[in-house]
């Protein structure tokens, strides 16, 4: 699942780039792949896990 995540995202940023180029620009299209990149890369920024989780812990 964490492998189709990234390839959903590397071919939103592909068509950013496309987009930024072309000399008629679709902001819809941007705006879209904008967010499906944003979503990807908060599903998998999730599951990293924080590095000051054991200080937080121990200062409750």
């Amino acid at each position: 699942m964490k492998i189709i995540r990234i390839i959903i995202m590397v071919i939103a940023i592909l068509i950013i780039l496309t987009e930024q180029v072309s000399a008629n620009k679709n902001v819809y299209l941007m705006v879209g792949a904008i967010v499906v990149f944003m979503f990807g890369m908060m599903q998998l920024s999730a599951k990293t896990p924080s590095k000051n989780k054991n200080k937080e812990e121990d200062n409750v």
